[in-house]
């Protein structure tokens, strides 16, 4: 499956947190990412599963990476833990770290004018915690890149 057939993800909103989020993904440093299940509720999207492969746009909108979801789970955010945390690849020492970045994100002006109201988010708000592996080119059948 090209590219170009995959379903988008997009990290973030673009600019420098998408770029990093991205740059993160290709070094290999991130293989796990979180969302907020209200945001998937509001677009109306199914919660993804194992071995759903998607095409990672950069801030252009161009396709950088694909990534195949390895394991899926929808938790309250204080089932987060330490080494999900770090598994996010955004040098959070851990997973306090990890919870004030996520609530400022999903607090944030995009995310409020998006769902068109500021979620709560506390203990018990869900979010879909995706761990993910990078699929090598080769593995990409029709894979227009060298």
């Amino acid at each position: 499956m090209a590219h170009d057939d995959l379903p988008a993800l997009e990290l973030a909103f673009p600019g420098p947190e998408r770029d990093r989020g991205v740059a993160a993904i290709v070094s290999g440093r991130k293989t796990a990412l979180t969302g907020l299940l209200e945001i998937y509720e509001h677009a109306r999207e199914p919660v993804p599963a194992p071995g759903q492969r998607f095409s990672v746009l950069d801030s252009e909108g161009r396709p950088a990476v694909t990534i195949e979801l390895v394991d899926v789970r929808v938790v309250p955010m204080k089932e987060i833990d330490d080494d999900f945390a770090l598994a996010e690849g955004r040098g959070y020492s851990g997973v306090a770290e990890w919870r004030a970045a996520h609530e400022e994100f999903f607090r944030s002006e995009g995310v409020s004018e998006y769902l068109g109201h500021t979620p709560v988010v506390d203990d018990d708000t869900l979010v879909v915690a995706e761990r993910f592996r990078v699929v090598e080119p080769d593995e990409t059948a029709g894979d227009p890149r060298p």
